[in-house]
Parts: C-alpha cells; sequence; structure tokens
C-alpha cells in the first residue's frame, strides 16, 4: 500500500496562469476522442520523469500546476478530472469558506473523479452529480487514473472504493481529505508490475437505536389537604409546664405544621406562665362573654408565638381567679376551673368563626369539649368539626358533681347522669368528665399501644374498662415523641460539650463536669440517675431502694425531682439530710430545666422503674442522649426499651435493661445485670449506648399516626 502524505495547504495561481494553462491544455487535446484520452497512457519514460520530479520537490511542483485555478472551461460536455499533481493540491486546499460554488479541491470534484473511477476505462465518463451546468473538456489522460491491462483490470476494480460508501469519519482539527486521494490508493505506482490494493476505509458501524421509553403509567394518588387543627390543652412547654403532656402538645403541633397543617393552640393565661418565651403577646378579641351559672363572665383572649407556635391565652376577669393562683394544679376547685377553660374555648371559636376540622382535647381538664360542641355548638354552625380526645393520664379523671353541669350550661342532670353518657361507672351519684370525652369523641388515643390494651383488658383504666370496651372501635395507642431540636446532645445548649454517634467519648466529659457541679467524686464508677415527679406511680420505694443498692454495688446516684405532696417531699429531704455526707450521692428536690440536661448528658443509667407508665418520656430522652435505661416492662416502657440479655429483638436493636415484677428482686435483676456489664464487659456497653442512640423516637413517626387518624375521623 503507498504512503500516504499529510496534506499540505498552498497558494492558488492567479487568475491569469489559470487562464493560459487552462486554454493550452484544451488545445492540446483537441480531436482526440474521449475512449483514446481515458484508455491511452503516457510513455513509461515521461512516467517515471514525472514521479521523480514529484519527489524531488513535491511543494514546488504543486505550486506550478496550472490546475489549482478555477476549472477549465466547457469544451464538449465531459468532465476534466484533476490530475495527481492536482489531487494533491485538492487535498490542501479547503472550500471557500461560506461560498456556495465549489473551488479547488471542492466535494464536486472530488465526486466527479470517483464516480469516474467506478466505472471501466473504456466506458463513456459521466458529467459530475453536482448539478454542474458549464460544458468542460474531455478527460486528460493520467498515469496512474489510466485504465489498468487487461490481467489488472479485475483486481483495479474490486480494490477501487464503490461510489456511495461512506469514509470514515476524520479526527476534529484535521483537514478533510477528498475522496480522490483515496481512490488514488487503489492503483499500482509507476513502474511496479503487480497494483497494490487499499484497504478499505474503517466505518464505524451505526450504534443501535435507543429502545423507545416503555409508557410510564401514572395512578392516580387522591392528595390528602391541609387540616386545620386547634389543640385545646391545659399545658404548653415552655411556658407553661407540669409534667409530659406540655412537651407532647408543642411537639405534636410542631410535627403538624412541618407536614402542611394549620394549628393553633387555645390554653388559659396562667399568672406563672414564662412571658420570656412568648413573643408578640398582644390582645386578639376584647370582649368574650362566656356563659356561667346563668349568667356570663368577661374575659380577653390574648395571642403570641411561643417558639413559632401559634397560642391564645384566655384570660378570665372574675373573682374567682381562675388562673391567677400561682401554679397550675393542686386546688380544690379545679374541676370547675377547667369546666370554664373549656367552655371558653368553643365560645372563642364560635364567635371568631373559627370552625377547625379537628379539636384536639388532652386529659380531663379538656373532656367537656366534646360533650359541648355535640350538644351545642354544632346547632350553632360548627357542624364540620370533629374531636380527638388524648388520655395521657387514666389515674386522674375529674369525678365531680352535677354543679358543674349547671355552671356551664348543660343543666339537665337527668339526661348527662345516663350510664352511657357521662355518669361514673361506680357512683352513680357523680358524673367523670374523661368518661365523656371518650364516648363523645370521635377517636381516642393514648400515649402508646401497649398502654391501650393494659388501660382496656388489665385492670389499668382504673374504672373505665367497660366504657373503653363499648368504644374500643374507636380506641387506639400512639407513642409519643421528644422534640430532637430541644432533647439533642448534638446541640443541646445546656451541656458543656456535645457530642453524637461519631464522638461518644464526649460523654465522658460531660460526665466530668456533671460531677464537677454536684460535688461528687470523680472515679471509674458509674452513675445512676432519676428525673422527674416524685409521685407514687413513678415507684418510689423502688427509687429509694436503688439509691442504697447502687452504693452497695460501687456505683453513684444522683436524684432530680419534686412532689406536690409535701409528705414525699419531706420524706426525701431527710433522706438528703441523711446521705449529704456521701461522696457518691447526690439528691436535688425541686426541678432545674439545664441541671437535668446536664443530668441526660452525664448518666451512665437512667432509672425508671414504674408502677404503671402511659409512655414516659425520661427513657426516650436517656436513648437520645446515650444513657441506657434500666426499666419496669409496663406501657410506653415496654414498647420503646428492650433489654439487652432477653429480648426477641435482633441484637443492634436492644437498647436497655428491663425487669417485670414491681419488687426489689427485680429492680435488682435488672439493675445489677446493667453495673455488671459496665464494670465487666466494657465493650459490650458501649454497644449499648451506640445502640440506644440510633433510635429514633422524634414527632416523625407519632405525628404521620396522628394524621392519619385526623384524616379517618374528619368530614370527607
Amino acid at each position: 500500500m503507498a504512503k500516504k502524505t499529510p496534506p499540505r495547504r498552498v497558494r492558488p495561481l492567479s487568475k491569469k496562469k489559470a487562464a493560459r494553462a487552462t486554454t493550452s491544455r484544451a488545445s492540446g487535446l483537441q480531436g482526440v476522442p474521449a475512449e483514446a484520452q481515458a484508455a491511452t497512457p503516457l510513455p513509461r519514460a515521461d512516467r517515471e520523469a514525472k514521479s521523480e520530479e514529484d519527489r524531488v520537490d513535491a511543494s514546488k511542483a504543486r505550486a506550478e500546476l496550472p490546475s489549482a485555478a478555477a476549472p477549465a472551461p466547457a469544451t464538449d460536455g465531459k468532465a476534466t478530472p484533476p490530475s495527481a499533481p492536482e489531487a494533491g493540491v485538492a487535498q490542501g486546499v479547503p472550500s471557500e469558506p461560506g461560498g456556495s460554488t465549489p473551488g479547488p479541491g471542492s466535494a464536486a470534484q472530488c465526486d466527479a473523479l470517483s464516480e469516474e473511477r467506478s466505472v471501466p476505462a473504456s466506458a463513456e465518463a459521466t458529467p459530475p452529480p453536482t448539478g454542474a451546468t458549464a460544458r468542460r473538456d474531455p478527460p486528460e489522460p493520467h498515469p496512474r487514473a489510466a485504465a489498468p491491462p487487461s490481467d489488472q483490470a479485475s483486481g483495479a476494480e474490486s480494490a477501487a472504493e464503490p461510489p456511495g460508501e461512506p469514509i470514515a469519519e476524520a479526527e476534529p482539527g484535521a483537514v478533510a481529505e477528498p475522496e480522490a486521494a483515496v481512490a488514488d490508493l487503489a492503483f499500482s505506482p509507476p513502474g511496479e508490475p503487480e497494483p497494490v490494493a487499499a484497504e478499505p476505509a474503517q466505518v464505524e458501524p451505526e450504534p443501535p437505536p435507543f429502545p423507545s421509553p416503555e409508557p410510564q403509567v401514572h395512578h392516580a394518588v387522591a392528595s390528602l389537604p391541609a387540616l386545620f387543627i386547634v389543640q385545646v390543652t391545659p399545658e404548653l412547654a415552655p411556658v407553661a409546664k407540669v409534667g409530659g403532656l406540655a412537651d407532647v402538645v408543642f411537639g405534636l403541633s410542631n410535627e403538624l405544621e412541618i407536614r402542611g397543617n394549620h394549628v393553633e393552640i387555645v390554653l388559659p393565661k396562667y399568672d406563672c406562665l414564662r412571658y420570656d418565651h412568648i413573643w408578640g403577646l398582644c390582645e386578639s378579641y376584647r370582649d368574650l362573654w362566656v356563659p356561667w351559672y346563668g349568667g356570663a363572665i368577661h374575659c380577653t383572649v390574648y395571642f403570641g408565638f411561643v417558639h413559632g407556635r401559634k397560642c391564645f391565652f384566655i384570660e378570665p376577669h372574675s373573682s374567682d381567679n381562675f388562673f391567677n393562683r400561682g401554679c397550675i394544679y393542686g386546688f380544690n376547685d379545679d374541676v370547675l376551673r377547667y369546666a370554664f377553660f373549656s367552655r371558653a374555648a368553643m365560645e372563642f371559636l364560635w364567635k371568631t368563626g373559627k370552625h377547625p376540622d379537628i379539636l384536639h382535647c388532652h386529659d380531663w381538664q379538656t373532656a367537656l369539649v366534646p360533650v359541648f360542641l355535640y350538644e351545642i355548638y354544632q346547632h350553632l354552625g360548627m357542624s364540620r368539626s370533629r374531636v380527638c380526645f388524648t388520655i395521657h393520664n387514666f389515674k386522674h379523671q375529674g369525678v365531680t358533681g352535677a354543679q358543674v353541669l349547671y355552671a356551664t350550661g348543660l343543666n339537665r342532670p337527668e339526661y348527662y347522669f345516663h350510664y352511657d353518657r357521662m355518669r361514673d361507672n361506680f357512683n352513680p351519684h357523680a358524673i367523670n368528665l374523661m368518661k365523656a370525652g371518650v364516648v363523645y369523641s370521635n377517636f381516642i388515643t393514648t400515649v402508646s399501644p401497649r398502654h391501650a390494651i393494659e388501660a382496656k383488658d388489665q385492670g389499668q383504666g382504673f374504672g373505665l374498662e367497660p366504657t373503653l370496651h363499648i368504644h374500643h372501635a374507636k380506641f387506639g395507642g400512639v407513642v409519643n415523641g421528644i422534640d430532637y431540636n430541644v432533647w439533642n446532645p448534638e446541640i443541646d445548649r445546656y451541656i458543656p460539650y456535645h457530642y453524637g454517634l461519631g464522638n461518644l467519648d464526649d460523654k465522658y466529659k460531660n460526665k466530668k463536669a456533671l460531677r464537677d457541679r454536684l460535688l461528687i467524686a470523680d472515679n471509674e464508677k458509674p452513675i445512676v440517675a432519676f428525673v422527674g415527679r416524685l409521685d407514687p406511680q413513678k415507684g418510689l420505694e423502688l427509687i429509694r431502694h436503688a439509691i442504697f443498692y447502687t452504693l452497695h454495688r460501687r456505683g453513684q446516684f444522683v436524684l432530680l425531682g419534686s412532689s406536690p405532696d409535701g409528705q414525699i417531699n419531706n420524706y426525701f429531704w431527710s433522706l438528703k439530710h441523711q446521705l449529704n455526707d456521701n461522696p457518691d450521692v447526690h439528691i436535688e428536690i425541686g426541678f432545674n430545666e439545664e441541671l437535668s440536661h446536664l443530668i441526660y448528658a452525664g448518666a451512665d443509667l437512667m432509672l425508671v422503674p414504674s408502677r404503671f407508665e402511659p409512655c414516659g418520656l425520661t427513657q426516650l430522652i436517656a436513648l437520645r442522649y446515650a444513657t441506657v435505661p434500666v426499666v419496669r416492662e409496663v406501657g410506653g416502657l415496654a414498647d420503646t426499651v428492650f433489654d439487652k440479655d432477653y429480648s426477641y429483638r435482633p441484637l443492634h436493636e436492644r437498647n436497655g435493661y428491663v425487669f417485670r415484677d414491681y419488687d426489689y428482686s427485680g429492680l435488682e435483676s435488672a439493675l445489677g445485670r446493667a453495673i455488671s456489664c459496665y464494670y465487666d464487659y466494657p465493650e459490650h456497653f458501649r454497644e449499648l449506648m451506640k445502640n440506644c442512640i440510633r433510635c429514633d423516637y422524634s414527632w416523625k413517626n407519632p405525628g404521620q399516626d396522628y394524621l392519619n387518624i385526623y384524616h379517618y375521623i374528619r368530614v370527607k
């Protein structure tokens, strides 16, 4: 195969020289038939001399060629292909930029030459396929383009490229090579007896066509509408907090708003509110008159934001001072106080034209809201509102006499004292506000699935078991969540060292900070803690036993809590004085928000030995802070903590220690195993801490559960 020289760009001839060369060329071919011009080659000596001249000075020969100018004038309608040097010029000179007339080396000449060489030498040359109208001279015999001898004709024809075959695409930036140069490679060079066949150009195969995309099937999904939800509650964290109810209302409201719903909160305007957490407090409704004992009490409603939540505070102007008593609960007339608040909340919603899709009420304090809705206000236009009633504690039910019916305007005691409405299940002369909430609500929830079963079937309904069985179709449990914007060791503003799963060792820095603050010994012992109300429900006798058992097992104990019962407070004050000189114990009577965060972050074990526990937030917070909980298997504790040694769960889901029996032996079985693991198997204890911090008890899942309930009961 002949070596292929790279194309060179040369300067075209002037118009005068091109015209002179064309004239002499045409006159030299006059009278020669076309067949003879195509078939008769030049003498061998002339061809060798011409070839030698091309090798010596190719650039000079190309510059002096006459065919570099414009095409020769037409004489007899035959196309004149360029000679070999002219083909080299055609390789080096590109077509005129932007013009429509083909110049030297243009596609018109290349197509003509390729088509002429594809036919036998004896055939008549055909015009170029470019549609040129000018007549041209007969073709000039060319040494390399002449017809091969008879014994080589077949080989030359087979080696020549067919006229319509595509040429491989050139690389970017390279000068395009005309087809004439490719076709020249199919013929034998001068002086060689055998022709050298050119390799056919490598043509890239066309990529397979892309498969047509399958038609997508769009299933129609009914989008759930945003809801208008009003929370009617006696507590709200952090402005009016006594227990976990306040945290639940705030956290659930926040999650519901994140999911695109409109949420408002209605609560009393206590004189002990944390006003430093209320932004933009202003009057919203000045003259609200609430029916009360045949008359009416004048109220003012204020609006403000509590950490982004929209809140309305109802302030009654009455000599009864319903909510100006320095604290939230603990008075003999609590039933009347919150019965008035429930009627005032409904009166405010009605007079302001607020007709929520869902009214969410909490505990016995607001259990009369569904009674007022279905007995009074649905007849005044609030016919589309539905009620979800959440029971946080079955122990306190608001059992009272008939006076609350007369005070709130319900009257008709013979109607409401029916067993199927408000009459207490065991006292025929009393009404039960919590039972009224169960009967009149559209759906009732408690704060864990396990506690729902215990309340209905295992004697923890405190007398409401028959009512729950009657209304079991609208009763269920939803585990509470905690607000990870508040209870999160990675961002907690109350602890000195932030930590998470990736830097768990920083938890021990908080442990040292806790010891420094409480002035207890800094040693290798584990810290066992209790944080919460000192209430009989929390297992006070087991808490006292755990203090001494922990000291016996070489541990330290920290307690933070208080009780509304003076006798309980006095008992733990005496216990504090008894152990005041022990460097491994600290008892703090009262409640301190900042200290509670530091205890969660610095303790190793969190004790929750409750007699009964609807849900419990203490163990949920402890899990988030990688503090291993030691709990009794009851209520929400059983739904959230799984024993390291005996749980049916896989190992990576076990996150604490659990005991079943409410006695000293049961407590020691769980607490003893936890302390032994801390000392004897520290690597197992550390894995348990990691399992704790991986648990997700945020409001994400409970929020969706409550939304499902709302959409189940709303007016479709």
